[in-house]
């Protein structure tokens, strides 16, 4: 087999045009004239005992191409031009064996640098300076990952060791003979079917393309784009059929407080189609959202005085308040007062769901609250309150800090409702007030701030803010305080108020 040598010229001229054709310094070298119009490029085309050359250049380049036979006396390994020239040699003749390889032997120590390398410089201070940025930031999101899992734990064990002491210790609060495990048995089974739903529903929302939109969020809370979201697509149903299998179906509280609860979780789910599926912005428009919770808070009121249900000493539409109030007949009154707690409880809890676990976990504690309030009135209703609570917290399994999905509207409005129906069909608001205090605070900050806001826009021309951002777990988390601490902070001040509502609404009865 015939070997060949090729050796190329690269040339930086000074000024002046490219001759349109390159001269072979020697005979038995072929050149041709250079296209400006491309980057280099070298064609080779094997033709007998030669090859046949072709080359691209640029305008600021001039590339020679040189072929001859091996044994040729003539060699251009060590050429260098007088005006700068630098020469590489290609050489495929280190044996018959290697006739396919090429290899690039720079003849000089100078380096033509791409402008690939010129653009794209290694740093090693800089990489190395990222990397550990990296590692910093894993670490981090891997704590508060850590953090949300203690957070969910300890609240579980919380309430589980609650209930189980109410179950003993209940025939001294109702005094009446109640069945083994009345409450922590519908808390542990809807807790159970939620967190093991969420396994096979989570993914599915996540095909169907169901996932959260931030425009409204904070742009720190970007990370959250995508997370599946409408969540009480699941978590409703089972709190609901849990808590009707356990009291026979024979309840009428119960049927009552499940029947609300399915309405506003279809207000949720309108408002949720619309938002995700047909992209509206905002949904459902605010007014007919609003007309339509104030329209189950009306049917509600009207379903109250026509059926036969538990009330203190068998009087309707009385609010039980510790002595020396005692009890306070609303007349007419309760039904401002019931389409107001629905439209307010529903919407509060959508305003407190933020952050991640932070609507779930205080809804749970409230939940719970309802429960021990209304023991001593209608011992089947605090059934549905253990089982949405117990609903909740097997949502936090998907729900805590870094969530996977999140409520949407269909699981939020829904749990307003029921917190609003169990109130409503006992008279408990006062401690409903207190063992939502988290939600009722969340509400009174873009109450306070919307108003503080046109007030002063009205007086001086330009509007000021009472917070950085409401509702106030924005207004917190802008302030510095880190996501995990904001829900462990608000479990904790449910905790306390959850267990005062529950010791007023013992007493008021």
């Amino acid at each position: 087999m015939r070997s060949y040598s090729c050796c190329s010229s690269i040339n930086f001229p000074r000024s002046g045009l490219l001759n349109p054709l390159i001269r072979s310094p020697q005979p038995g070298i072929h050149c041709v004239p250079f296209n400006s119009h491309f980057p280099y490029r070298l064609y080779f085309k094997l033709s007998g005992s030669r090859i046949q050359k072709y080359g691209h250049s640029s305008t600021r380049h001039r590339l020679v191409v040189a072929v001859m036979d091996w044994d040729s006396s003539f060699s251009l390994d060590d050429r260098v031009d007088s005006d700068g020239s630098v020469g590489y040699s290609f050489s495929s003749s280190e044996g018959e064996e290697s006739d396919g390889d090429i290899i690039l032997n720079p003849i000089t120590d100078v380096d033509i640098p791409t402008s690939r390398d010129q653009f794209h410089q290694s740093d090693d201070a800089l990489t190395v300076t990222a990397q550990k940025l990296t590692m910093m930031g894993r670490s981090q999101r891997r704590s508060r990952i850590k953090y949300g899992i203690f957070i969910n734990i300890g609240l579980v064990t919380f309430l589980t060791v609650l209930l189980l002491l109410l179950d003993s210790h209940a025939w001294r609060i109702v005094r009446l003979p109640l069945p083994p495990f009345h409450l922590i048995c519908p808390f542990t089974a809807s807790a159970v079917l939620v967190s093991c739903a969420g396994y096979i529903c989570v993914p599915l929302f996540r095909i169907s393309r169901m996932q959260q939109i931030i425009s409204k969020w904070p742009a720190r809370h970007s990370s959250k784009k995508g997370t599946a979201t409408m969540g009480g697509l699941f978590l409703i149903p089972i709190g609901v059929v849990v808590a009707e299998v356990l009291v026979g179906f024979s309840s009428i509280e119960v049927s009552g407080a499940c029947a609300a609860t399915i309405a506003f979780a279809t207000i949720g789910l309108m408002d949720d189609f619309l938002r995700l599926v047909k992209r509206r912005k905002n949904g459902l428009y605010p007014w007919i959202r609003i007309l339509l919770e104030v329209a189950v808070g009306t049917w509600f009121y009207f379903w109250l005085c026509t059926r036969n249900i538990s009330s203190p000493y068998s009087i309707k539409m009385v609010v039980p308040l510790p002595l020396p109030l005692g009890l306070v007949c609303m007349g007419g009154s309760y039904l401002l007062l019931t389409s107001f707690c629905f439209v307010s409880m529903a919407n509060g809890v959508e305003l407190t769901d933020g952050l991640d676990g932070l609507a779930g976990g205080t809804a749970a504690l409230s939940f719970i609250g309802m429960s021990i309030a209304v023991l001593p009135i209608c011992s089947d209703l605090s059934v549905f309150g253990a089982s949405m609570a117990g609903a909740c917290v097997g949502f936090l399994f998907h729900n805590r800090h870094k969530a996977s999905v999140f409520m949407g509207d269909t699981g939020t409005l829904a749990l307003g409702g029921a917190l609003a129906a169990m109130a409503a069909c006992t008279g408990m608001f006062f401690p409903l007030l207190i063992t939502s205090g988290v939600i009722v605070l969340e509400v009174l900050s873009v109450i306070l701030q919307v108003s503080y806001f046109n007030t002063t826009k009205h007086v001086h021309g330009i509007g000021r803010r009472l917070f950085r951002m409401v509702p106030l777990h924005y207004h917190l988390e802008s302030c510095g305080v880190k996501e995990p601490v904001i829900v462990a902070g608000a479990y904790v001040v449910s905790s306390i108020l959850m267990l005062y509502a529950a010791y007023v609404g013992l007493i008021s009865v």
